[in-house]
């Protein structure tokens, strides 16, 4: 049996906004995360972490910062790109683990409909996706609320 794990670790800072896109979810809150695209660091988190268990590098192999094209892009591209690379290289993925690290905003509110959004993007059951949130107790860039940081592990099994 062929079984292949893959971790994802993502940062961003806030800057001035309304909200935060997590896993393709947009949470009320008096910031936004800044990056090239949406900055959705729960969804590049998993992301990375399909990669990961594909040996396939990260999304920035896939999706260079530095072409324009990816400039303000949804971060759901990303994600359908790295589900639809495991399917094509015969691997379903079982199941992924997201734990979002931040002091603010309150994540659990929202947890049920982000496992929503992740299982339709994925094409998995919704049981077979947990989002989770913890604080880094006040410390850290976390912890002095300057961004949220986001990290991912995805299992993938040969079909």
């Amino acid at each position: 049996m062929d079984i292949r794990l893959g971790n994802g670790f993502d940062v961003h800072r806030f800057v001035p906004g309304d909200h935060v896109t997590l896993c393709g979810v947009d949470v009320p809150h008096d910031q936004r995360l800044d990056g090239h695209s949406d900055a959705d660091v729960a969804m590049h988190a998993v992301t990375d972490a399909i990669y990961g268990a594909l040996a396939e590098g990260d999304i920035g192999r896939h999706f260079p910062p530095s072409d324009p094209q990816w400039k303000g892009a949804a971060s759901d591209i990303f994600l359908r790109h790295a589900v639809e690379l495991a399917k094509s290289r015969g691997f379903s993925i079982s199941n992924v683990d997201v734990t979002i690290i931040c002091e603010k905003p309150k994540i659990t509110p929202q947890s049920s409909n982000m496992v929503t959004n992740m299982a339709q993007i994925m094409g998995l059951e919704p049981g077979r996706i947990s989002v989770k949130a913890t604080t880094s107790e006040r410390l850290g860039f976390t912890g002095r609320e300057e961004g949220i940081a986001a990290i991912a592990t995805a299992a993938l099994v040969a079909r």
